[in-house]
């Protein structure tokens, strides 16, 4: 049976991280996962919509999982934040179901007004992580790798909201996480544990406090690179941005050279795959992915 979602790809990438929604498609295509995108979806609001209300933020996106629900699909995301906050909506609306009707109903008559559906708590919310965890199978996964990551090191580093957000997390420890890892091994690389795997990027901090946001970021790729990593993985454009994108930033401010490679996690799956590293956009990452693909023995196509 071919396994379909209401795909939320969400703002990030489809600007700064573009090659994270590249390798996503490219992943599932080889996988034989179909995606459809929810193309009139909106921002989830990356968790700031609760500051100025909460029944804005679950409107918002109780908007966006009625899109997947007349699908009748499941909405699947592989931005941490989205899973995170549209995930978290879902489980505050299908509780309102049974405790407060009335808060539910106020949030459909918004929806109604926008000449939006209502929502009815018929679909669930999935990272592209779960997906692959537990709907393909990691089994399934291994089958399907033809160029095993054989020696490359990888530490995870799972971010704060796919983790600690939801009340209910499938297939996973919130506190000792290990489905990243299990894809690691799946597809034949070597999981590195390291602190910082579990702990937060920084982003959220740099608006405000941007040398305590990259003095964070540092900690962890310094912490990464103590415990022998080849790269990070994660499965958060957020996180790829402050560890990648600023990486040049955080050396300045913590005074030492890093140049870790980040990588998302579908590119990484998808090299297992055969499927070459420029088709991944693993050539537009600002910390060179060359040192990973030296050690796998594929460089065409990568700076």
């Amino acid at each position: 049976m071919t396994l379909k979602y209401a795909y939320f790809p969400g703002c990030v990438a489809q600007g700064a991280c573009r090659e994270l929604h590249q390798s996503t498609q490219a992943l599932t295509q080889a996988l034989g996962i179909e995606l459809l995108e929810l193309k009139k979806a909106s921002c989830c609001g990356s968790g700031t919509f609760k500051e100025e209300s909460q029944l804005l933020e679950d409107t918002v996106n109780a908007r966006n999982i009625a899109l997947a629900e007349s699908l009748k699909l499941p909405l699947l995301t592989h931005c941490s934040t989205c899973q995170g906050v549209i995930g978290h909506v879902d489980e505050r609306l299908k509780a309102a179901q049974q405790t407060d009707p009335a808060y539910l109903e106020q949030v459909n008559g918004l929806l109604k007004q926008e000449g939006c559906s209502p929502y009815q708590g018929s679909s669930r919310v999935t990272h592209l992580l779960w997906a692959l965890v537990g709907d393909f199978g990691l089994e399934n996964l291994a089958a399907q790798v033809t160029k095993k990551l054989s020696g490359l090191k990888c530490a995870s580093f799972y971010g704060c909201y796919l983790l600690r957000v939801q009340d209910q997390l499938p297939f996973d420890d919130p506190y000792n996480p290990q489905s990243m890892e299990n894809v690691f091994r799946a597809v034949g690389a070597t999981p590195v544990m390291y602190r910082g795997r579990t702990q937060c990027c920084g982003w959220p901090l740099s608006s405000y406090a941007t040398e305590s946001s990259f003095r964070m970021a540092g900690g962890h790729i310094q912490e990464a690179i103590a415990s022998g990593a080849d790269c990070i993985v994660t499965p958060c454009p957020l996180c790829h941005l402050n560890l990648d994108s600023r990486q040049p930033e955080v050396e300045q401010v913590i005074g030492r050279s890093l140049g870790l490679p980040v990588l998302h996690l579908p590119q990484l799956v998808a090299l297992a795959l055969g499927i070459s590293p420029k088709e991944l956009g693993l050539d537009r990452h600002v910390v060179s992915t060359r040192p990973v693909l030296e050690k796998l023995g594929l460089l065409a196509g990568t700076r």
